[in-house]
């Protein structure tokens, strides 16, 4: 099979360069900056104070920097977000004109594992990149993978990262220390109070609505974020996620993707309902 490749229109670049590149880097976003060794990636976020996602990025590491790859219709209020958080910290910020690529289906020279999940295939920043696909169809791949697009799913400033699946997709890093909304963050994964996530759902026919209510009987369930014909993401009630589920009127299925855990939490809850029957 040819691997594709698409430019991601819908991505632009920030560079983030000066001695204090990385440590300003790391007490602000939700992964480790400081590790980031030149050419590695990885993914992460910007939150609020109060620990909602503000911003969705990946970081490219340079040799004097980190490149950010970072949604374009929200590059400049990022801009504006670390300025202000600047203050006398030696680093210069700006936007780069560089492009960013996915590449699917195959390896491809040049491109770094996509660092959520090898089954979305690869990434690169930069340009001279020759494509053979587009942006749709990427995220159509996307979809299929069933990986959130923050940029495009998350809900005004409400999303907490853990809904939109960062602790699964290797997007927080709990060890690191102080970030901002760290507190949040980390209370919500240890006391494991985690009551709902992007998942993808399958249905039949044209797409969803944003915004479609999800019912499980008369239940609600969840809501439609991004999707298209037969696919969609959708903010989902884990205790709802079995059972009859509906879109105006239509059945909706929940997948559970292999790089969620979903499937050995389910498994595990039905062991442990079999063994309190047996008991």
């Amino acid at each position: 099979m040819v691997p594709r490749i698409a430019r991601l229109d819908s991505r632009a670049l920030i560079r983030v360069t000066g001695p204090d590149a990385r440590p300003f880097l790391h007490n602000l976003l939700t992964q480790d900056v400081e590790t980031l060794a030149p050419g590695h990636l990885r993914f992460g976020g910007l939150l609020s104070p109060p620990g909602r996602l503000l911003f969705d990025l990946f970081l490219l590491g340079l040799e004097d920097g980190v490149l950010l790859d970072v949604a374009a219709d929200r590059r400049e209020a990022l801009l504006q977000r670390l300025a202000m958080y600047r203050l006398r910290a030696q680093v210069g910020v700006e936007a780069d004109a560089g492009g960013v690529f996915a590449a699917w289906d195959g390896e491809v020279d040049g491109f770094i594992p996509d660092p959520r999940t090898p089954a979305l295939g690869g990434r690169r920043l930069g340009d001279g990149v020759e494509t053979n696909a587009t942006e749709d169809d990427w995220q159509a791949h996307r979809l299929a993978v069933g990986v959130p697009d923050p940029a495009a799913d998350t809900l005004s400033d409400k999303t907490y990262p853990i809904e939109a699946d960062f602790d699964l997709l290797n997007g927080i890093d709990f060890q690191k220390g102080c970030f901002v909304g760290q507190e949040t963050t980390s209370r919500m994964k240890r006391r494991g109070v985690i009551k709902n996530r992007m998942l993808p759902v399958a249905f039949d026919g044209p797409a969803l609505p944003f915004g479609a209510e999800v019912l499980n009987g008369d239940l609600r369930a969840g809501e439609v974020l991004s999707g298209r014909d037969g696919a969609a993401m959708a903010l989902m009630r884990l205790d709802r996620i079995d059972g009859d589920l509906t879109v105006d009127g239509r059945a909706v299925t929940v997948r559970r993707p292999d790089w969620s855990g979903l499937q050995d939490e389910k498994r595990a809850r039905s062991g442990l309902r079999a063994r309190l029957m047996t008991d």
